[in-house]
């Protein structure tokens, strides 16, 4: 959902601080979601394909649509779709939404999973963020929140300037303290031409540092395992049968349909990318038109992903998918590029999967884009 209250600081996504359009966005998504059907309709021996395991609403931020409004697009995608017995229905949301009415609301709702972006428990992060809520309101949503839901996941962000180990671990414990089985966890990062960076550029906030974001993330790795969480994606960690499995999807390379607006599609052989434009997208969908771009993968693209999402799971890459998917050329190829990671202790072959240490873990981005395939075609 394309909208938010207002713009965090750090934010680059698509969205709208104004809600005027949102009926007309609903109905909107409402009707792309029917156009779309087709993408799903299988032959019926491959029925097993074509089955809805996930639903999420993720945003901009999704808390602001009212329960009818949420209960109607799922009806929608029940309508449209095949959709599997107990699918996982995920809702983002933010603290300063998740008031205790809203939460018995939504406890009585479709909606199985919270995915709530908490950010920091600390005050003066939220202001320096620009964050809608409060670090009371924090606390409050998530005591409430683990009333009626037993699948939570929250987001917290580290390597925020002037924050402290001390402040970090605090961060995690009182994550920890609320007994929530998935944490999503991600690196302060500055993007072009949002406000953090031009805040960064006329000295009002620190630039981050990689030094330490890279200690907060063994801290975050090493306070988790501890706690019985498995580090299952860079950025994601779960308990046993918590993983969350609209992530998985992705990571695992499934096929999935994105509705809205700067939403993204997959099929497996092609990428495609709605226009991040309210106005035009709902101008475009009245007019029976999907506003939607798409670009056909070649192999090395296919080989690509799979080098950058397999390495930040704990899948890894399988050397043997490797050579019978691409070919020996790829594989020759991929056995030349890691033997420097190898023999820096920063990548590990076990069972013929590839994978990061626990050295190389924070570095998996950048030794991704090392083992890409490029010009090959």
């Amino acid at each position: 959902m394309p909208f938010c209250k207002q713009a965090c600081h750090y934010c680059d996504f698509h969205f709208s601080t104004s809600m005027k359009k949102k009926e007309e966005m609903v109905l909107a998504l409402a009707k792309e979601i029917g156009m779309r059907k087709s993408e799903f309709e299988l032959p019926d021996s491959a029925q097993s394909d074509n089955t809805i395991e996930t639903i999420y609403f993720g945003g901009g931020t999704p808390s602001v649509l009212t329960n009818e409004e949420i209960n109607f697009l799922i009806s929608e995608v029940y309508k449209n779709y095949n959709v599997s017995e107990n699918p996982e229905i995920t809702l983002e949301a933010n603290p300063d939404d998740l008031s205790a009415e809203r939460i018995l609301e939504l406890s009585k709702s479709p909606i199985n999973r919270l995915s709530i972006g908490i950010q920091s428990f600390y005050e003066e992060d939220l202001k320096m963020m620009n964050r809608a809520h409060d670090a009371t309101e924090a606390i409050n949503c998530l005591t409430e929140a683990t009333k009626y839901f037993d699948n939570i996941s929250l987001d917290l962000i580290y390597g925020i300037p002037g924050m402290s180990d001390e402040m970090w671990e605090q961060n995690i414990e009182t994550a920890l303290s609320f007994g929530i089985p998935h944490i999503s966890s991600y690196a302060l990062t500055v993007e072009p031409k949002t406000a953090l960076r031009k805040l960064i550029d006329t000295g009002k906030i620190a630039e981050p540092q990689d030094d330490v974001a890279s200690n907060h993330f063994m801290i975050l790795v090493e306070t988790l395992e501890k706690s019985g969480f498995i580090h299952y994606e860079l950025s994601n960690f779960g308990k046993e049968n918590y993983f969350s499995k609209n992530n998985s999807a992705y990571w695992l390379g499934k096929k999935y349909i994105g509705i809205g607006p700067s939403a993204h599609s997959y099929d497996g052989l092609k990428r495609g990318w709605n226009i991040a434009n309210n106005s035009l997208y709902i101008k475009s969908i009245q007019e029976n038109v999907l506003p939607i771009e798409t670009e056909t993968l070649s192999k090395s693209d296919r080989y690509n992903e799979y080098i950058m999402t397999g390495l930040r799971t704990i899948w890894g890459v399988s050397l043997e998918r490797i050579e019978t998917e691409f070919g020996p050329d790829y594989l020759i190829y991929l056995n030349k590029q890691t033997r420097k990671f190898l023999d820096d202790d920063l990548l590990f072959i076990e069972n013929n999967i590839l994978k990061p240490t626990a050295k190389g873990k924070f570095l998996t981005d950048g030794i991704a884009s090392d083992l890409f395939y490029l010009n090959l075609e």
